[in-house]
């Protein structure tokens, strides 16, 4: 591994560790009022309270997937990184910041249900509930859909990077009329109904595979990429 690859890959660690930490604050605190709520309904009998730690981490992938384009991609240029290299490492850095999210998050689960385990006042909701609910399939779950978002949310940051807004919202437009088609049509539907009666984890390799096939395709748009942004 070269010099310049490890320097890309510190860069995007140290410019996303503030915003992570304050994020991982923010859901914390949200748990532990969760926390304090369940412990009240447990109290006076009431139902259990569910709460999703993976929710919050696929919107901040998400957010994380669009934003490299606007603060990564331009210092990376500016600093003499290859497209090849540049890309690479954020290839890497999304892998494994998926993995380092889904592995903290499993086990955060793991402690938090084993000490209130015996309330039952409390749940976690996760997709991995539809198939058998450990940890590590937890983890594989994560992995796989927070890097698709990722992944896709990327490539549309590119789109509006070198094509601008009008760009970026025509392909955003077409999105939208395919899904209100495929509302109107009936054949969303069918496909979303046949998507959760074949819950496994065949679906989230196929999750992953997208992920994969989108980050692949940036790179049509990476290797000639500039400093220089289409508004």
């Amino acid at each position: 591994m070269t010099r310049q690859f490890k320097g890309l890959l510190y860069f995007y660690a140290a410019n996303y560790r503030h915003s992570l930490s304050i994020f991982y604050v923010i859901l914390a605190g949200i748990l532990l009022v969760s926390l304090a709520f369940a412990y009240f309904l447990y109290q006076t009998d009431s139902n259990a309270m569910a709460f999703s730690l993976t929710g919050p981490m696929y919107i901040y992938c998400s957010i994380v997937g669009f934003l490299t384009v606007k603060e990564a991609v331009p210092f990376a240029i500016r600093m003499g990184a290859t497209r090849k290299k540049m890309y690479a490492s954020l290839g890497i850095f999304f892998l494994g910041l998926t993995s380092a999210m889904a592995v903290v998050a499993s086990i955060f689960q793991e402690i938090i249900m084993g000490l209130i385990s015996v309330s039952g006042a409390f749940t976690f909701l996760h997709p991995a509930q539809m198939m058998e609910n450990n940890w590590y399939t937890r983890i594989l779950v994560d992995i796989s859909i927070m890097f698709c978002l990722m992944a896709i949310m990327f490539l549309l940051g590119l789109l509006f990077y070198r094509y601008g807004l009008a760009g970026g919202g025509s392909v955003l437009g077409v999105m939208v009329v395919v899904i209100l088609g495929g509302i109107a049509q009936g054949w969303l539907v069918e496909f979303l109904v046949d998507l959760f009666q074949s819950f496994s984890m065949t679906l989230f390799l196929k999750i992953f595979l997208v992920g994969l096939f989108a980050y692949v395709l940036s790179w049509m748009f990476i290797r000639n990429i500039t400093t220089v942004k289409v508004k």
